[in-house]
């Protein structure tokens, strides 16, 4: 059966339940599958981070997840803790080394996501979790991404990632889950490969990283942050 709409559907809330649960397991299959698979490479990437960063290996945020709640995401470290004279963090741009920049180019970073999956912080596709402090930033369409599960891929991260503005991204992520389907999903799922060889919206032109989300009225600021 093919589920074409929203998991959050008012108008037939059983089946759009059966697509949720159905989705869930999908998710666990998934993202344990992969965990057994890509073991070597998990290990081999941690070793890396050690080797050129120290401890901790792990970078961790709280991100707003499935109703707003915060969940801890994790992620590999990229970046050196260094400081300023006043002992205030560097930019991303004066932090983020070489080999940060090779990791976050392969995804690798992403990597410890698949436990957040495990855990049911995080789906293999929705949209991307996001600092808990642009809750109140979004409109009353735009918070309809919190009414899923975050994603570890989506519709933004196969058509521009961090290239794209943030009305267009927020945009992408609320058709994703107003036209949810299972279809959907495996399309991004392959789109999400072939986007991670090219290493393609990595970083927002010009920036380390992304811009911070300010609100729809300011699309763009100097302040970088980590948040895609």
């Amino acid at each position: 059966m093919t589920l074409t709409m929203p998991m959050t559907s008012q108008v037939y809330p059983e089946r759009a339940a059966l697509a949720s649960r159905s989705k869930r397991l999908f998710d666990i299959v998934v993202a344990g599958s992969a965990l057994i698979i890509l073991s070597p490479l998990v290990l081999l990437t941690a070793l890396v981070v050690a080797v050129s960063f120290g401890r901790p290996l792990f970078h961790r945020s709280y991100r707003a997840g499935l109703h707003a709640e915060d969940f801890l995401v994790w992620k590999f470290r990229t970046m050196t803790n260094a400081c300023d004279a006043q002992g205030n963090l560097l930019s991303d741009e004066q932090r983020l080394t070489k080999m940060g920049r090779l990791i976050r180019r392969l995804s690798l970073d992403e990597l410890p996501q698949l436990f957040n999956i495990v855990r049911g912080d995080m789906s293999i596709v929705g949209p991307r979790p996001l600092p808990s402090l642009y809750i109140n930033r979004y409109s009353p369409a735009q918070r309809v991404r919190l009414e899923v599960r975050p994603g570890l891929t989506g519709l933004a991260q196969i058509n521009g990632r961090n290239n794209l503005s943030w009305s267009k991204r927020l945009a992408l992520d609320t058709n994703y889950v107003e036209e949810w389907s299972f279809g959907t999903d495996l399309r991004i799922i392959v789109r999400t490969v072939g986007k991670v060889l090219k290493a393609d919206g990595v970083s927002a032109v010009g920036i380390a990283t992304g811009h911070e989300f300010m609100g729809n009225d300011i699309e763009h600021h100097e302040v970088q942050r980590q948040v895609a």
